[in-house]
């Protein structure tokens, strides 16, 4: 069945009004001029708000009761970090010397703005160069881990959120049996990896090493620039709302797309650049197969737990259909072919 909307719409979102952000604004000792700019995130409320001296900073309302304080500090260290190690990271500004400020009930902070425009995958010096900039990530990811975060793992990404779809009886009674059939095939093809590595060669995510990560490294977290007469430009990476621990490759086979042949080339290019700063584990590409699996497993629940936010059914109206279940199952049988075969080599 589909999940039917909130009728009271009254969601913790609709709320936040835009005087309520101008407000929480001023709270900061940053006055809007009036002009207000929603951003694409569906988590979180994101605006981009001009200022009354002209100057333009992002500000994001956080989704209650999704992170807690000490989990959200969490990001902000980390990208902290990454700025001090001259990584191209956007991270909140410190204002009252504190990054994350309380507003009308809402968990907030201010960043830069910075524009850019999505990164060309196909061109690999684009790649190599993106490569570079993920292992400097990664290196400032290992030098410490994550206590308040999660960690990325069949159990959360897999298991928990398909009982919890079944649970809450979100799947049509036509497609139930199926998608949870093969649901439960693709789980076991992770879980037969997840031990010591086999003598052919499997490798799960228990035997990786993991590190603080992006953990949302999809190409709409990459904003690109053109190099200016001084040679500035290039990536910067945005949205570290995902962070979490998990191994180098989650921030790597999102960029990846096209066919096998296509995919390969791509991934040769990333870790030209990557190893030019970090080795890289090629044991962990074994694992690329399984976190798509693991993510869409997890975006169908993902959906659903947000059904509730109104701006969930109007962006995603094809969500709960028959048709979307029986989607989600051609894709899952897809996910259990490639689970079987051998992993991309670079």
């Amino acid at each position: 069945m589909t999940p039917t909307p909130d009728p009271t719409g009254l969601h913790p979102f609709s709320t936040l009004t835009p005087d309520v952000v101008l407000d929480a604004l001023a709270s900061v000792g940053l006055y809007g001029d009036g002009r207000l700019m929603a951003l694409s995130s569906y988590e979180n409320r994101v605006y981009q708000v001009t200022l009354e001296d002209g100057a333009r900073v992002v500000a994001k309302f956080y989704r209650p009761g999704r992170w807690s304080t000490a989990q959200i500090l969490e990001e902000h260290t980390f990208a902290a970090e990454l700025m001090a190690a001259e990584v191209p990271a956007v991270g909140p500004l410190v204002l009252h010397g504190a990054t994350l400020h309380q507003h009308a009930d809402f968990a907030f902070s201010v960043s830069p703005w910075r524009g850019g425009r999505l990164p060309e995958l196909d061109d690999f010096e684009v790649l190599e160069w993106i490569g570079r900039f993920l292992a400097r990530i990664h290196t400032v990811g290992a030098a410490r881990p994550f206590t308040e975060r999660p960690a990325l793992n069949a159990q959360h990404f897999g298991h928990e959120p398909r009982d919890w779809l079944l649970a809450h009886d979100l799947i049509p009674l036509d497609m139930r049996s199926r998608w949870q059939d093969a649901c439960d095939k693709a789980l076991e093809l992770i879980a037969a990896s997840a031990g010591t590595a086999s003598p052919e060669g499997r490798f799960g995510l228990q035997n990786a090493t993991l590190l603080r990560l992006h953990g949302d490294c999809h190409p709409g977290n990459i904003l690109w620039t053109p190099l200016d007469e001084w040679g500035r430009g290039g990536p910067h990476f945005v949205d570290l709302d995902d962070a979490r621990t998990g191994p180098a490759v989650q921030d790597l086979w999102m960029l990846l797309s096209g066919d096998r042949r296509q995919r390969t080339h791509q991934l040769g290019a990333l870790l030209e650049g990557y190893e030019q700063f970090r080795p890289f584990d090629r044991r962990e590409l074994a694992l690329i197969e399984p976190l798509r699996t693991l993510r869409l497993i997890h975006y169908s629940a993902w959906l659903a737990r947000r059904w509730q936010d109104p701006i969930f059914p109007v962006n995603f109206p094809w969500f709960g259909t028959s048709d979307y279940w029986r989607s989600q199952v051609d894709m899952l049988h897809e996910q259990i072919e490639a689970l079987g075969e051998e992993p991309l080599y670079a």
